[in-house]
Order: C-alpha cells, then structure tokens, then sequence
C-alpha cells in the first residue's frame, strides 16, 4: 500500500500544479492538466523510467475512467431538452459536419500521403473526426456558457459528432454481434424507464446525508459502463445518453450537480487529464514528427472547412462561428479510445498510434487556447462572468 498511496500522492500534487499554472495562465484547468501529464511523463520517464508515472496500474485506469464516465454524464445533463428541440437542426448540422470532414479528410490523408493501409487510414479518420465532450464541457464549465443556449447548443452538437464516430467504429471494424443487440435493448430499456423511476425515487428516498442519489447513479453509469465495455462498445457513450435523458431531473438539482462537479473535478478527472496527457511521447515526435503534424493540421483545417460555414449558415456571427468551430476541432477521449482500438486490434503499429494519439491529445490544447484567446463571445456569457473572462482570453494567447 505504500507503492499506492505514494503513486496517488504524486498524482494528486500533479493535479494541484495544474491547477496553479490554470489560475497563473488563466486557462481552463483540463488543458494544463494534459500539459502537465506530458511534462510530467517525459520528465520522471528520463529521471527514474517510463513506468515509474503508474499511468498503467489498473486503480490508476479506473479512476481515469470513472472520471470520463462522470464527467461525459454531467455534460449530458447540462442539455436542456426544450433548447435541444429549439436548437436541433442547428446542433445536428454542425454535428454531422463536425464528424464527416474530418473524417474523410485525415483518412484520405494518412492512405494518399503517408502511405498508410486501409484500415490504418479508416481508422485514423475515425479517431480525427472526433470532438471532446470533456475538453469542451469542462470549459464551458470554467467560463459559465454551460448555462447559456449557446453553450447547451454545442454540446448537443458534440454528442452528434461522438456518435458519429462511435457509429463508424461499429459499422467499420466492430463485430455487430448478439451482444451488441443486447446492449441497445438494454439501452432502450434505460432510457425508457430511468426517467420515470429517477425523480420518483429520489423522492421517497433522496435528501438524506447519506448521498443516495450520487450512488444511484454512479450504479447505474457503472453498469452500463461494464454492459458497454462487454458488447465492445465504450463506456462513455452510454454515459453521456443518461445525462441526456435524465438532464430535465438531475440537471434541475443543482445541489446534486455540484456534489457531483466535486467528486468528478476534485479527484476523477484530474486523473483522466493528466493521463491522457502522458500518452504524448515526446522523443518520438521530435524524431518522426511528419504524421503527427499533418494529421492535426488536416483535422483542424477540415474541421473548419466543414463547420464554419455552417455556423454562419445558421447566421451565427464570425467571431462566434469560429470560437464554436475550434471548441468542435478538439478531441480527446473518443479519439484515444478510437486510437486504442486500432493498436489492440493490430489496424496500427505503434509509430502510427503516437503519431494519432499525439494529433488527438494536441487538438484538445491548441484550438481551445486560440479559441479563449481570440475568438471568445464575451457578450453571451452570464454578466457575472464577463469580467472574468476577458483576462481569460487574454492570458490564453
């Protein structure tokens, strides 16, 4: 146990560092927490070796799941389904274009210019067309446009695109199987009967110190989770359609939600962050930098290609168009998942899952700092917020 409680230590002082250099920067915490896991792992990896981080160990693993699970459902349960009604075409166009560009572009480009197979290029489409719901949550969190329309409008637009990919990845490599016809029966069953038994229960049973309702609910995205992971599908995804469905019971309890906001930001996802930025191999992208640049580069252009004239279509103004394009140019957990898959599956060697990962965890920073910078809509912020984030955007550059 002294292994573990040292490892957390260590884990934690990391997470508290970021959080400093968030403060001192003035960016969202999420990005510094990326920054921070790559320094961290090229640094102790040089001082004492690779595996002295613990990113591997399996509690390690768990809590950096738990925490994108988490973080995915309370994304979810900041839509509001009336905005969502309002604001459907709009979020389902720039969604799917989200999605598409991308995809088709970075594939064309890993087949056509760096000679890779069919099957390493699908896949890398798949895990470039990607958008972070938890990179784009946690800062509309930070700034406070996840209780503006905008905000609850990009949102939907990024579970559109992360459908999209988890789609593609099924239809393209995944087995369609008598599990997976299981885990959409159960899915359907959820998302029928949880939003009639949730409110009640919490009812009869909640308000007590005793955190019924977080337990609840941790059950239930935990089982999905594992029902998920089982029918080769990903845990995150039926996490992110419980926040959906449930976003008009738990996302009205504002206490609930930021016991939650607790849980998840004070100890999961500072795990999933520092993790996910920890995969980035430094050395190797120094010495074969090529694959790692263009795909970045193609993911972003297209993104822009496909989604800013979108946005101005739905009469959007340019700076807000823009800030809403590069907040969907980020990726994160579906696009390491994506990459994963790839390597487990023997689609991509090792060089070329570094060069995606590497792309994947990059699209999560730079976009989002040039959004914050330079492109932010101040003006649909709360009033309360507006001062705070012009030194933001400012500090961001």
């Amino acid at each position: 146990m002294a292994e573990i409680w040292t490892l957390a230590a260590l884990w934690l002082g990391l997470a508290l560092a970021a959080t400093l250099v968030s403060i001192w920067l003035r960016v969202a915490t999420a990005l510094s927490e990326i920054v921070i896991g790559t320094i961290a792992q090229l640094l102790i990896g040089a001082l004492v070796g690779t595996a002295a981080l613990g990113a591997d160990q399996v509690w390690v693993k768990f809590l950096s799941g738990a925490g994108a699970i988490v973080l995915t459902f309370l994304a979810g349960a900041e839509l509001d389904p009336a905005v969502f009604r309002r604001k459907w075409k709009e979020a389902s166009a720039i969604g799917l274009i989200s999605f598409f560009a991308p995809f088709l572009g970075c594939a064309a480009a890993a087949r056509w210019l760096l000679g890779w197979s069919v099957e390493a290029s699908w896949l890398a489409g798949i895990a470039m067309s990607t958008t972070s719901v938890a990179v784009v949550y946690a800062v509309m969190l930070e700034f406070g446009f996840n209780v503006t329309d905008y905000g609850k409008t990009v949102l939907a637009a990024c579970f559109v695109t992360d459908l999209g990919t988890v789609v593609a990845l099924g239809l393209v490599f995944a087995p369609f199987t008598l599990k997976t016809l299981l885990f959409i029966g159960v899915m359907a069953a959820a998302c029928l009967i949880l939003p009639w038994l949730t409110p009640r229960f919490f009812r009869r049973y909640g308000g007590r110190p005793s955190e019924l309702e977080a337990k609840f609910l941790l059950l239930v995205l935990f089982g999905l989770g594992a029902l998920a992971a089982w029918a080769d599908s990903e845990a995150v995804l039926p996490a992110y359609l419980m926040g959906m469905i449930l976003a008009g019971t738990v996302g009205k309890d504002h206490a609930l939600i930021r016991r939650l906001r607790t849980l998840c930001f004070g100890l999961l996802t500072p795990f999933y962050f520092i993790r996910a930025g920890s995969f980035v191999s430094v050395p190797a992208l120094i010495a074969a930098p090529a694959a790692f640049l263009l795909m970045l580069t193609v993911k972003v252009v297209t993104k822009i290609i496909g989604v800013y004239p979108v946005t101005r279509a739905f009469r959007a103004p340019a700076k807000e168009g823009m800030y809403t394009t590069l907040l969907m140019s980020t990726g994160l957990t579906f696009g390491t998942i994506s990459a994963l898959f790839g390597l487990s599956h023997g689609i991509v060697d090792q060089e070329q899952y570094s060069a995606l990962v590497a792309a994947v965890v990059a699209s999560a920073v730079v976009p989002t700092l040039i959004a914050n910078a330079w492109f932010m809509p101040r003006h649909l912020l709360p009033a309360d917020k507006r001062a705070e984030a012009v030194p933001a955007a400012t500090g961001g550059a």
